[in-house]
């Protein structure tokens, strides 16, 4: 059995985004966990318009080429790390708007949420996605990585360069995920 692929999803879109670098230090730490394939998929790059489907994406029956390219992409996914700031006490629009494109691609797979932001870390953000992963049958892990003040953990080239705490975090929190997705994986077989 090939390994699981996990797909770290860089929630920001706006110009000027940070998060991209936090994405790329958790997949460096999923590459270092050694247990999966590691994808990052940036939303900017992804592009999609707000949710344009007449259909239910229960039915899958999608109508616009991009819908059928985002369904591929997270139907290759047995896993999930959401890496999200916050915005106005949730997660942003443009997260809500790629997990709302789809449906039965989410099921069943786990997911590890990395928020970040200022005093707050990102939480609200954080809570308020679980709910709406719950409604996609995404299996949210309890180990999380919450990041407060990120901006302090930026170098001058805008890499990310955590604590010992935040790694120890991304250890347990991907320790957790890779546990869940060997049993998942039997349900969607």
């Amino acid at each position: 059995m090939s390994q699981p692929v996990l797909q770290v999803i860089a929630a920001s879109t706006r110009p000027g985004r940070k998060g991209l670098a936090v994405a790329r230090w958790i997949a460096r730490q999923a590459e270092q966990h050694g247990g999966f394939d590691v994808e990052v998929v940036d939303l900017a790059e992804v592009g999609l318009p707000v949710f344009d489907e007449p259909n239910h994406p229960r039915l899958q029956q999608y109508t616009h080429q991009h819908t059928r390219d985002w369904s591929a992409t997270v139907a290759r996914a047995d896993a999930f790390v959401f890496v999200t700031p916050e915005y106005n006490h949730s997660l942003p629009g443009s997260l809500k708007n790629a997990l709302d494109f789809l449906h039965t691609e989410w099921a069943d797979k786990a997911a590890g949420i990395v928020s970040y932001g200022g005093v707050s870390a990102g939480l609200r953000a954080a809570t308020a996605l679980k709910p709406v992963l719950a409604a996609l049958r995404v299996v949210p892990v309890v180990e999380a990585v919450s990041i407060p003040f990120f901006a302090q953990f930026l170098d001058e080239d805008d890499e990310f360069v955590p604590n010992s705490e935040l790694e120890v975090g991304a250890k347990a929190m991907l320790g957790e995920i890779d546990r869940l997705t060997g049993a998942l994986r039997t349900l969607r077989a």
